[in-house]
């Protein structure tokens, strides 16, 4: 069983079921939900985007909040940024793990495949490289 239990979300179908998984196998643990704004990928927008981007992380963590509590999960949220143009989401992620420390990090993966996964890139394929603790990746439904 696992007692701290990490899971990183981003507002997407495949995050939502890495919420579902923890909520699943989350009793008797403590769950963190962090999501992470990327603040160099959001620095070349105006601030009041980047200000609304912020509010839908929060409320897509008080979201997720609500329902850990309502299954009786202990659970905490956290907003995270990038520190810098260097630092990427899986850093972000790597030490707000590290941080917990996280015994299970359960994400989300859209399982993207060539040109579109070259272009994108994976935060979790990064995460899995780099992770000193086991991981569950979760995937959208194809039709998604």
């Amino acid at each position: 069983m696992y007692r701290n239990i990490f899971v990183a979300l981003d507002g997407s179908d495949c995050a939502q079921r890495a919420l579902d998984e923890a909520l699943r196998i989350g009793a008797g643990a403590r769950v963190r939900v962090v999501l992470v704004l990327d603040t160099t990928a959001l620095s070349s927008f105006p601030v009041s985007y980047r200000a609304s981007m912020a509010e839908e992380g929060r409320r897509t963590l008080d979201s997720a909040r609500a329902r850990l509590t309502e299954a009786g999960i202990e659970c905490e949220t956290e907003l995270a940024e990038t520190r810098n143009v260097t630092d990427s989401v899986a850093q972000c992620l790597q030490r707000r793990a590290a941080d917990m420390p996280a015994d299970l990090v359960v994400m989300g993966t859209h399982g993207r495949t060539g040109l579109k996964r070259l272009a994108l890139g994976s935060v979790a394929e990064v995460f899995v490289r780099r992770s000193v603790c086991p991981v569950l990746l979760t995937r959208a439904s194809k039709d998604v």
